[in-house]
């Protein structure tokens, strides 16, 4: 009998919003611990904002609510997946199903939404088809779902998907061939927008190769660097910093970095992160303070539960964040 070692993951997430902005329009959640029977997964989405897409924050949030039960249900029965030829019907099902049965269940909550929530429509004016009503939810999504053996992870429109491995190799395995042109972006409320999600697949055959770090963040991030390359050196950065500097010390800084960069790229920025509880547990190296902060300053003024949308929260009313910084 083979005994799996449960993985166990840390996990740090943030958003601020972005400078002149009237209302933060991403959303994101995290759940699990990365074990069989309890999959970690991670999602952050990108509300479009415009005129055009007045519910796109709601949109935003239900893209993530949807995608956090669809992939904990991919995640339990990839655990389970053990006959012969499971494996293939899995990677089929991620790479074809997945995207059809997330974009069907936020058509759904979006339609179900304006529904409930009907504007005033002018004497004589026809009531809007259903694409038009789905625009006003516009958003962007990017989910990962974590097991002990596997990493899948789906994406449409931009934003990034960052993977360090346990060489230290920084990945951006769903980055585009292409950037997108200006703010024109693939969306959920697109027709036909599953055949718009791109599909990360890593099946992990050894322990040892395990992903240490995941990372999935909004283009508010990306857009504050001058190249590419500044973003994946900013995920280099940061694991690095989480070898030195340890977990609690890096969740500290994160709402300063993502500050700085919202103020660079002008867009509501937000990160959502996983580190491997080997390396979140690697122990503090002893070092001087750097001139002009405070080393009694305690940086885990808050846990885990204070960085997510509360799981009561009513979806039919405006998105309210509660973090503290």
């Amino acid at each position: 009998m083979v005994t799996a070692l449960v993985r166990r993951w840390a996990t740090l997430a943030e958003s601020i919003q972005g400078t002149g902005k009237r209302q933060n329009q991403d959303w994101y959640a995290f759940s699990g611990t990365g074990s069989g029977a309890d999959p970690l997964v991670l999602a952050v989405a990108d509300g479009h904002g415009s005129a055009a897409h007045a519910r796109s924050a709601l949109g935003a949030r239900f893209a993530v609510d949807r995608f956090v039960a669809l992939a904990t249900e991919f995640g339990r029965a990839a655990d389970a997946c053990h006959e012969p030829g499971g494996l293939a019907r899995l990677m089929n099902y991620a790479r074809n199903d997945m995207p059809r049965a997330l974009v069907q269940s936020w058509r759904e909550a979006a339609l179900g939404h304006w529904s409930r929530h009907r504007p005033v429509a002018d004497l004589g004016r026809p009531e809007p088809g259903p694409d038009e009503k789905l625009t006003l939810y516009g958003t962007t999504l990017i989910g990962a779902v974590v097991t002990p053996w596997l990493l899948t992870a789906w994406q449409i429109g931009d934003g990034d998907l960052a993977v360090v491995g346990h060489d230290g190799s920084v990945d951006r395995p769903l980055a585009p061939a292409e950037d997108d042109l200006g703010d024109e972006t693939e969306s959920l409320c697109g027709p036909q927008a599953w055949r718009a999600v791109r599909t990360y697949w890593a099946p992990v055959f050894e322990e040892a190769r395990l992903p240490r770090l995941v990372v999935l963040s909004t283009d508010g991030l990306s857009k504050s660097f001058a190249s590419e390359e500044g973003f994946t050196e900013f995920v280099g950065d940061m694991d690095g910093r989480l070898a030195t500097e340890g977990f609690e010390g890096v969740r500290a800084a994160l709402p300063d970095w993502l500050r700085h960069a919202s103020r660079y790229s002008g867009d509501d920025t937000t990160l959502a992160a996983a580190l491997l509880h080997s390396y979140a547990a690697r122990p503090r190296p002893e070092r001087d303070p750097e001139p002009g902060t405070d080393p009694a300053a305690d940086p885990a003024a808050h846990s885990d539960a204070d960085l997510g949308p509360a799981p009561d929260s009513d979806p039919d009313t405006e998105p309210e964040r509660k973090r503290e910084t």
